[in-house]
Formats: structure tokens, sequence, C-alpha cells
């Protein structure tokens, strides 16, 4: 949203016209989330449907036929002053890759990454290195009996499946193909 300049600028109408074009159920999105204003509905449903419902729909297809691992960044981008960007799309490259300050890492990061920045880089590195060497992470494998998922945040743990209510409401939910098209 911030990329777009639409941080405090998301109205009822632009809420529901992304559940009503995004979400299984508009109504089902509202009730999981009664709390949830309409720029977190905004936010949660574009994340459900571009990322994290992709991403758990592959894992529990590739697990049927081989060892899965799912991991769900949740470590905010300490950037812009922090409390604008959080966990955002783009922000795993520079820990996985331990470039904290080039490039857009300085934009997500900040020009001086806090030290919890270059202890997170190592850990994802770490268990990156592993898979590629091992075929084993340092954490449990995804399955469907219990959803294991590594959370990588300032203290990295693993639990169940985080986002559990989105995944509920995403069930049997057949994605549509996109429709691309050239902007003008």
């Amino acid at each position: 949203m911030l990329i777009r300049g639409d941080t405090g600028q998301i109205t009822a109408e632009r809420a529901a016209t992304a559940l009503r074009e995004l979400a299984p159920d508009p109504e089902a999105y509202r009730a999981a989330y009664p709390g949830a204003g309409e720029e977190r509905l905004y936010e949660l449903v574009h994340s459900d449907w571009m990322f994290r419902m992709p991403s758990v729909w592959l894992a529990e297809t590739h697990q049927r036929h081989g060892r899965t691992h799912l991991y769900e960044l949740t470590w905010p981008a300490p950037g812009m002053g922090g409390d604008v960007l959080g966990a955002c799309h783009g922000l795993g490259l520079p820990l996985t890759f331990g470039n904290l300050t080039a490039g857009a890492a300085g934009l997500l990061i900040g020009q001086e990454p806090p030290p919890a920045a270059a202890e997170l880089s190592a850990r994802v590195r770490a268990a990156w290195i592993a898979f590629a060497t091992t075929g084993d992470p340092g954490w449990p494998v995804y399955e469907p009996q219990n959803r294991h998922t590594w959370v990588i945040d300032t203290e990295p743990s693993i639990t169940a499946y985080p986002e559990e209510t989105s995944r509920e409401l995403w069930a049997g939910h057949a994605f549509a193909p996109l429709t691309l098209r050239a902007r003008s």
C-alpha cells in the first residue's frame, strides 16, 4: 500500500471492492476478522490472495510428493522509521543474502541496520545453507496434521501455520486465472 501511496487512504468502498473481487466470501472474511478496520481487511485480503494462500497451497500440494518446509516472515522492516512497511514483500531477499544496506535493502532495513537485522539474517542464511546442503533447514516438515511453519521474526519460532483463519476461509477456493494487461 505504501508504494502506491494508499497508506491511510483505504475507504470502506475500496475495502469492499477488494473483498468482493478477491475474497472467497466477503462476509465470512469480515466475520472472521471482527476487529479489523477497512485498511486491515484490505491488506489481509491482498496478502492472502497474492502471497499467503498460494504459498500454503503449494506447500500442501508439494508435501504429498516430498519433504516440504514452510516459513512466514513476520519481522517488520525497520526502514523508513519503522512501523511503515511491516513484513513486506522483498524483505526476505536482503535477509537471505546478507546484503542489509545496498539498493532496496537500504530502504527496507535502513541505512544503519539494527543489530537484530544482522542476527536474523545470519539465522536465515544458516537455514537456507542447511537446506541446500542437507535438505533440512532446521525445522520440521510441513504436513496437514501439524502444519509446522518457521515464523521468522526477532525471536523466530516454529508453530502450526499462523494464518489458520485465512487458510480455512480459502479452503476449497479455486483461484481464477489472472487477466494481465499492460498499463497505458
